[in-house]
């Protein structure tokens, strides 16, 4: 089967998608809503194209290195993004965030 070689980055945009759904979620509720903004916006962008990474490595697409090269950005950007913030749930997505961008660097 395709995916058993590309698992662990499997793995690795699965529970990144996870905890940027559920940082952008916790953000709605933070004081300071406004100033989450940004983060929202790059938790939301990351999860959707770790999703589509995760499917395409799952399906075997011949379209797996630009997708990983993309996600891996992305997931770069939202953990500096996520930095910015003292939040733990922003701690621990952008912890995801890292984790996942080296997975999808090692793809693409």
């Amino acid at each position: 089967m395709a995916h058993q070689q590309y698992q662990s980055c499997i793995d690795a945009c699965d529970a990144c998608a996870a905890a940027c759904n559920h940082c952008a979620t916790a953000c709605l509720s933070e004081s300071n809503v406004s100033q989450m903004a940004e983060c929202i916006r790059q938790d939301m962008d990351c999860s959707d194209v770790c999703r589509v990474a995760s499917a395409v490595m799952a399906r075997g697409s011949r379209n797996i290195k630009d997708i990983c090269g993309l996600c891996a950005s992305l997931c770069e950007a939202c953990a500096a993004e996520c930095d910015n913030h003292q939040h733990e749930h922003c701690k621990q997505c952008a912890d995801a965030c890292r984790s996942c961008a080296k997975e999808c660097r090692a793809m693409a």
